[in-house]
């Protein structure tokens, strides 16, 4: 007897493959990169490739993929968490791990609070955990043990920050909400205070970032969603100040099949130090490898409150769609980085690129002078060598790339885009519902 087809939503083995991820010390000190359960971290100050010590009972890294990394405000902490509903923390001085925290459910989302007291993660669940980073000697490790703190009620959790002031946390969900709490004095008893939602958004809400400036250092939230647009919101009111549509712009990009027309899902932005830049990466849509290579920039006018095209910047020289965005404020390099784990097609399961664009601290990029301009591989800081040690390898077939990318454009429907079930499945789930099991 065949099995039933599965209904659209539901997770196959494309829902499993993890995208790349990378992250960048606030003074670019060092860039880690996620593929699948490997964390790769590169020290731009000792020009070589950093060892991670983990000496906590599980005896490895991480043992699923890494679904999330972050560092802290102020680069002394790098957190990495993932499917194997493992958070570690890790100190960068010395790449020791001294904390790790167990998870009910597999981890989407950290934050690190400003003040490096606080590390938050969300579950696939849609609740929101906090941890206390005290009684730490940063020589042994320390099994920490979570507590609740807010919820989404069965949400999947998609993107969390801390606000620049750090009186709120916000948080993003699968069902296109985005959640404005306010962080507590004593958040290890929970956060019951809701400042705002910033509704408006017509699919997932995908990513979160601040954008704040001398004028407003209270900052506003930028937001990106498979909707195809960045919206800039009020964080205390939750009022929607300026929407900008990314798919139209998003067609001017190269894409392997000369097409225009297409269904653009942002999939990860971040903005510049000076707040006048938000970088924005797009997942095309449409059918098989018509896909989109490069980033839309976009102006951000915090005085008048709006968000408007400045420049589509071009990755060509192979497939280069990016799953994970970067800015170091020091240096004004956007990183970027394109893969995928298990991959089932590939002789190389897990594969990455990284590709890093100078002049993102400019406030303004229609000038021919400060325009944004991609990296040839041996101009980037450390070179190939750094590159050796974030990619796994420098160089991988175009078929490769094409398939990685196929892949996270699955996966992310797989796991974003609600499930629409028929009508009988819809009254089979009703009559098994846990929740009624025991009543008369």
């Amino acid at each position: 007897m065949e099995d039933p087809p599965a209904e659209f939503g539901e997770c196959s083995k494309d829902s499993e493959v993890a995208p790349a991820l990378i992250a960048v010390h606030p003074s670019q000190d060092s860039v880690a990169v996620a593929v699948g359960s490997d964390l790769r971290v590169f020290d731009l100050r000792q020009g070589g490739a950093v060892s991670l010590e983990d000496n906590s009972s599980s005896g490895s890294l991480h043992k699923d993929s890494i679904r999330a990394i972050r560092y802290g405000a102020n680069g002394k902490l790098l957190v990495s968490a993932g499917d194997d509903k493992v958070v570690k923390v890790w100190l960068t001085e010395s790449w020791r791990c001294i904390t790790t925290v167990c998870s009910e459910k597999r981890v989407t989302a950290v934050a690190i609070s400003n003040d490096g007291l606080y590390v938050c993660f969300a579950d696939k669940f849609g609740v929101v955990w906090i941890v206390k980073l005290d009684g730490l000697d940063g020589e042994n490790v320390v099994i920490k043990k979570a507590d609740p703190m807010l919820s989404h009620y069965c949400s999947i959790i998609t993107s969390l920050e801390f606000s620049p002031d750090g009186k709120y946390v916000v948080s993003a969900d699968r069902d296109f909400k985005i959640r404005v709490t306010v962080f507590p004095k004593k958040p290890l008893d929970g956060a019951h205070e809701i400042q705002s939602f910033c509704l408006g958004h017509t699919e997932f809400v995908s990513c979160l970032a601040f954008v704040c400036t001398q004028e407003y250092p209270q900052g506003f939230l930028v937001s990106g969603s498979g909707d195809s647009t960045v919206r800039l919101w009020d964080i205390p009111s939750g009022s929607l100040l300026n929407t900008c549509e990314i798919g139209e712009k998003a067609g001017l990009l190269e894409s392997n099949d000369g097409e225009t027309e297409c269904c653009s899902a942002v999939t990860d932005l971040c903005t510049s130090l000076d707040g006048s830049l938000v970088a924005v990466a797009v997942q095309r849509q449409v059918p098989e490898y018509s896909l989109l290579q490069g980033i839309v920039i976009l102006n951000c006018d915090l005085s008048s409150r709006t968000l408007s095209h400045a420049k589509v910047v071009s990755i060509c020289g192979g497939t280069f769609i990016p799953t994970s965005l970067r800015t170091c404020s020091a240096t004004g390099l956007l990183w970027m980085v394109t893969g995928v784990s298990d991959l089932h097609v590939s002789e190389h399961p897990s594969l990455a690129r990284v590709r890093v664009i100078s002049g993102f601290r400019k406030s303004n990029p229609d000038s021919h002078q400060h325009e944004p301009l991609l990296l040839e591989d041996n101009e980037l800081p450390a070179g190939t060598k750094l590159l050796e040690k974030l990619q796994g390898s420098l160089s991988y077939s175009e078929e490769d790339f094409l398939a990685a990318a196929e892949a996270v454009k699955k996966a992310m429907s797989n796991l974003l885009i609600k499930k629409q079930y028929s009508a009988e499945n819809r009254e089979f789930r009703k009559r098994t519902r846990n929740d009624k099991k025991g009543k008369p």
